[in-house]
């Protein structure tokens, strides 16, 4: 009996079993689960790198988007931006590609 006789010493409310229960849960439910806080502090970080993600390629669609209707509208730009893009070339002429070294 002498090993529990220092618990008699502790107030009546930390030896209540709901009490003990809820501080090994919530100290299960910080460290040990699967969902710790941790594991939720990095699956908010990553759900907030992809969601700025999104806005850039959001952001991207649109200007492509304008850039596609201005080549559409232009034959000039769009011959323009198939010689530079896809190397086209009127039969009669020649292309040089000068490519920079490192």
């Amino acid at each position: 009996m002498k090993i529990f006789e220092w618990t008699k010493t502790l107030p009546p409310f930390f030896r209540n079993f709901f009490f003990l229960f809820s501080v090994v849960f919530i100290i299960w439910m910080i460290f040990f689960d699967s969902n710790d806080i941790i594991s939720q502090y990095k699956m908010r970080k990553q759900l907030s790198d992809l969601e700025n993600e999104r806005e850039y390629y959001e952001q991207k669609i649109i200007e492509v988007k304008a850039e596609e209707e201005a080549l559409m509208q232009d034959k000039v730009k769009l011959e323009k931006f198939a010689r530079e893009h896809y190397l086209m070339k009127k039969p009669t002429e020649d292309i040089y590609i000068l490519v920079e070294e490192e």
